[in-house]
This record gives C-alpha cells, sequence and structure tokens, in this order.
C-alpha cells in the first residue's frame, strides 16, 4: 500500500508527529532540547506567555541564540508556556529598571549578566567569576549543582521577590584596547570600561580610572577617545558591536589556557517574578529548570564556536592579543584576593556564598589558594 503523503487527508498523526520530530532534529537547538519534550497538564486551559528581556543587544550572535530557545519554547512545553523574547533596553531602558520591571511584573523575566546586580545584591558578585577565581565553566557548575549554591542563590533573590531558575554561561570577558598592554604597569593612567563591583575595584590598584557603560555606548566611546579600552563579552559578540574598527588590541586575556584572567565565566541566569513562578503548575516549573540547563550548555558551545570565528576576524583586521606573562599573573592575583575579602564582609549573604566558594579553592584538589594565600585575611 502507498505511505501516505505529508499534508494529505490520510496521513496519520504519528506521521505528522514522526515529521516535525525529523525537521527539528535537523536544526541544532531542535537537537539540543527537543530530547525530554514536555507533556501538557490536560487541565491547562490556556497558555501562559512571559515578556523576558535579555541583556544581549538585537543582532548579535548572543541574541540570536537567546531569541531562537525562547521563541521555541512554546512548542517543547506543549503550548502551556512560551517566551517572548526582548533584546537589551527594549523595554527596561537600563540594568536598574530591569531588575524593577522584573520584580514589578512588568516582564516576567530577565536574562541579565548576573554581575550587573553587585550594588542592588552584594552576594552576586560570586555568583559570577571574579579577578583570579574560579575559571572553569565545570567549576561553577559544581558550585550551583553539587555544593548548594543555586539553593543559597535562589534564597537571596527570594528576598527580592524573585525567583533564580539557575546560571546559563556564555563566555570569558575580554579587553579592547587602543593601548598595548604587556604589563600591569602599562594599564596606569588608562581609562577603561569596566562593569563596576569587584573587577573595578582590583584594576583601580594599577592605576587605571574606570568607567561603567551599557554595550550599546562602548564603541562610540571607543571611537571617539573617551575611553581608552573596554570590557565586554568575548570575540564573537564583540566583534558583532564593532570593536575591531576602533580597537588595536585585545588585552588582560590570561596565560595559556586561560581566556581571561579577570573574569574567566562571566556567568548570566534566567530570574523569573516570584508570582508569575508561582503561578506554573509544579510540573512546569521543573521543565522550566531542567531547560535552563539544557540551554546553559547549549548557548555556551555555540558562542564558543563563534569565538573561534571572530578571532580569526579579529586577527585580519590586524588586533594583536597580548598576554601576561606567568609573574605578572601572580601579582594580579595577589591584589585580587583580599578584594575578595572586603565584597565577603559586605552583608551576611555575601560571606555565606564566598565561604563556599573559599573552602572549594583552598581543598588541596583545587588548589587555587593555599592557607599561606590568604593568611591573615577572614569573614
Amino acid at each position: 500500500m502507498a505511505k501516505n503523503l505529508p499534508g494529505s487527508k490520510t496521513e496519520t498523526a504519528d506521521e505528522k508527529h514522526s515529521d516535525t520530530r525529523r525537521g527539528l532534529l535537523k536544526t541544532g537547538l531542535g537537537a539540543a532540547l527537543i530530547g525530554a519534550p514536555f507533556i501538557r497538564n490536560a487541565q491547562a486551559a490556556k497558555t501562559t506567555t512571559w515578556k523576558v528581556q535579555t541583556s544581549w543587544d538585537a543582532g548579535t550572535t548572543g541574541y540570536k541564540l537567546f531569541e531562537e530557545w525562547a521563541t521555541s519554547f512554546k512548542e517543547r512545553s506543549g503550548g502551556e508556556l512560551a517566551i517572548k523574547p526582548f533584546p537589551a533596553r527594549s523595554v527596561a531602558a537600563d540594568n536598574s529598571a530591569l531588575f524593577d520591571a522584573v520584580r514589578t511584573g512588568v516582564l516576567q523575566a530577565m536574562n541579565p549578566f548576573t554581575i550587573y546586580w553587585s550594588g542592588k545584591i552584594p552576594a552576586s558578585v560570586f555568583l559570577t567569576s571574579y579577578p583570579a577565581g574560579p575559571d572553569q565553566t565545570s567549576q561553577w557548575d559544581t558550585m550551583f549543582y553539587g555544593l548548594n549554591m543555586l539553593e543559597m542563590t535562589r534564597e537571596i533573590f527570594a528576598k527580592k521577590g524573585l525567583f533564580y531558575v539557575g546560571p546559563i554561561h556564555h563566555d570569558g570577558n575580554i579587553i579592547h584596547s587602543k593601548k598595548s598592554v604587556k604589563t600591569l604597569k602599562d594599564l596606569k593612567g588608562m581609562k577603561i570600561r569596566l562593569p563596576g563591583g569587584m573587577v573595578a575595584q582590583v584594576f583601580e590598584k594599577f592605576g587605571v580610572s574606570t568607567t561603567s557603560l551599557p554595550s550599546s555606548d562602548i564603541y562610540p566611546a571607543l571611537e571617539k577617545g573617551t575611553v581608552d579600552a573596554a570590557d565586554y563579552v568575548g570575540p564573537a559578540i564583540n566583534y558583532d558591536l564593532g570593536f575591531a574598527e576602533v580597537t588595536d588590541y585585545i588585552i588582560c586575556a590570561g596565560p595559556p589556557g586561560q581566556t581571561s584572567l579577570y573574569q574567566p565565566v562571566d556567568v548570566m541566569d534566567l530570574t523569573v517574578n516570584m508570582r508569575a513562578w508561582k503561578r506554573l503548575s509544579k510540573q512546569m516549573q521543573t521543565f522550566v529548570e531542567e531547560q535552563v540547563k539544557t540551554y546553559s550548555v547549549y548557548h555556551y558551545v555555540n558562542v564558543q564556536k563563534a569565538n573561534i570565528a571572530a578571532m580569526a576576524k579579529f586577527l585580519s583586521k590586524g588586533t594583536q592579543v597580548q598576554r601576561l606573562s606567568a609573574e605578572e599573573v601572580v601579582q594580579f592575583r595577589k591584589a585580587a584576593v583580599p578584594v575578595w575579602y572586603e565584597w565577603a564582609k559586605k552583608d551576611k549573604d555575601a560571606a555565606r556564598i564566598f565561604k563556599l566558594q573559599q573552602d572549594f579553592m583552598l581543598n588541596p584538589y583545587m588548589g587555587y589558594i593555599t592557607e599561606e594565600d590568604v593568611k591573615g585575611l577572614k569573614l
């Protein structure tokens, strides 16, 4: 008997489902995320829609990945939850407004760089990598999912009326400079755009004048010479933003094998308005948590793939990559470690998170720091 044709009146429901699944599996996102489809609650009468603003600028590699994940969420959730994505500054004009928009329910969720909340939640400086701290994504996943840091984080965010779903990996940060920086002494007198918080404080120890700028203002500031250099994320997004046109160097990369010395694992996250979170069924809450874990891997590896291609473009434009020597790295670490403890003392939540990380780094298996490195420094 002839096989039923797709779209024909005799095509069976199973055949339609099979064709749809095959089509999704041909795409990167389908292959990464379709493994655990959600079986919709029979009592769910209509689709819940979340408006979610990310910190990625429209048109960048990061936003394209986020948009793809968000717009496919309704199908993966069996129609129970849809996510409407918005790029940076499209609903909330700046970081402070974004935080408040999610708290008040103007937006149901956000996908920010977690470090942005250092002024509102001091512990957030320890929820993403910091100068000379743990520098591998696997180490952050171990702390979040293996050492109870996720539960601690959720308790902290709940005080602000927010639910922290989970970390989303993307990149290590790099600095694009108009000037050559071969040693830490070369930083003296430079004005550099940095994210603030602990990162800015460490660079200020080397004579840097720091400023905080939204991503959209970095290119014009570099072009006009308002700043000498600017930190942002990795090569792919930074190339999308045009940094190759206005800088000649990528600086403050770590030693060979380490992409960044000052912020090697710049964690993003998905954070949800607590009321919106509680309106979801328990099954859907679990599904969202699982999807964020899966998306973190998908997002990370695809950004890294794009970074490799983007570095070739930077080099073709004449950009030079400058790495610090092993001796310079030791000097940078000595400047950074006391700052860890300053931030850990800002409140009890920051101290609690950092205590977990301190013990992790002191463990001889990790070997990040020794008792001698932190002698005289206490929480």
